[in-house]
């Protein structure tokens, strides 16, 4: 009797353990995906062709003495110390002068002068006395002569007189200024300084074939350069070749830095991108979020704690960034980490 009570109960307890069993089985609980997101927003994007090259300055020059003569190096009259290495000059200043006692009485220069001032007396004299009948008109046209060749004779004089003097033909940085002890006889054709003006300066670039069509004269440009991580310099294409050159398949062209606050130095190599098209008040997302599928492009947004996959119509793309001409709106909520991982109808969590 006993024997028959626990059968029955043996046999209820395996049921309700299968019971629960296949209950547990049959009732699988998706876990939300953690995911970060942010908000579409309305921004500017900029589409380049990017160059490099060297920035170089607008104008330079070396300036050699052309007479021989005692070095004496001029005195910076904005720092009332002798001109050194990156000092700024302006144009007609004189750097440094040359002294040659010899060569300055050879010119004569005081000579000639009063030789103008003579010849000048010698015709107002002479109109004098022709008002009266004194002189004649071949006369007073010789004394033109000798005014014109006295002018001449004295202008020479000068011209070889300031021979002597060292000076900025424009407006720059002295760059190289080789050191000469004060009074030390220099002879012809010494190095005497090398200026450099870089206020706006010129790169020359080669750009490929495919880019003929893109750019165009005047087009802006934007100047980088690993020094200035924070920072970039403005500058247009001032010329570009027509020609496209059969071995490198590129054509040339030149750029106009404006480098007025002197931040690049002449010799830099620069990176050079061009704007060749820009969008304003669009939608712009990072490149890397978007997937690619037989060629359909997609991202993730979240909607009520569901990712949902859309295809999206790209446009315009700098090195970062990607417009979305369709597929996205304004405050559309954009998975921006974690979406390697999801589907479509995935459950998630976001993350701060």
């Amino acid at each position: 009797m006993k024997q028959n009570n626990i059968l029955p109960a043996i046999i209820f307890a395996s049921m309700l353990m299968t019971a629960c069993g296949n209950e547990q089985a049959g009732s699988t609980v998706e876990l939300a995906s953690p995911v970060s997101v942010t908000e579409v927003e309305y921004s500017n994007i900029r589409k380049y062709n990017s160059t490099s090259g060297t920035a170089l300055a607008n104008a330079e020059i070396e300036l050699t003495s052309e007479m021989a003569g005692e070095y004496n190096l001029m005195i910076n009259p904005r720092t009332n110390k002798p001109f050194k290495l990156g000092d700024k000059v302006m144009a007609g200043e004189t750097i440094v002068k040359l002294t040659n006692q010899s060569y300055e009485n050879d010119i004569a220069i005081d000579s000639k002068k009063l030789s103008l001032e003579i010849a000048e007396q010698d015709k107002v004299n002479k109109l004098a006395l022709y008002e009266k009948g004194g002189v004649t008109q071949s006369e007073i046209r010789n004394a033109e002569v000798t005014i014109t060749n006295a002018k001449y004779s004295y202008e020479n004089a000068q011209i070889n007189l300031e021979k002597m003097s060292i000076k900025a033909p424009f407006t720059g940085v002295i760059v190289n200024l080789p050191h000469y002890t004060k009074n030390v006889q220099l002879s012809s054709g010494s190095s005497i300084v090398s200026i450099m003006s870089y206020e706006e300066m010129i790169m020359e670039i080669n750009l490929p074939e495919s880019a003929i069509g893109e750019v165009v004269e005047n087009q802006e440009v934007v100047i980088t350069h690993y020094t200035l991580p924070r920072d970039t310099i403005n500058g247009i294409i001032s010329e570009l070749s027509p020609a496209i050159s059969p071995e490198t398949r590129t054509f040339k062209g030149k750029l106009l830095i404006d480098n007025k606050d002197l931040k690049l130095r002449p010799g830099m190599f620069v990176k050079a991108d061009i704007v060749v098209d820009e969008a304003e008040n669009t939608i712009v997302i990072p490149k890397e979020i978007v997937m690619n599928n037989r060629n359909r492009k997609s991202v993730f947004v979240v909607d009520r704690g569901v990712a949902r996959q859309v295809n999206i119509r790209t446009g315009l793309e700098d090195q970062d960034n990607i417009e979305v001409l369709e597929g996205l709106s304004l405050h559309d909520m954009l998975v921006t980490r974690g979406y390697e991982t999801l589907r479509d109808g995935s459950k998630v969590k976001i993350q701060k």
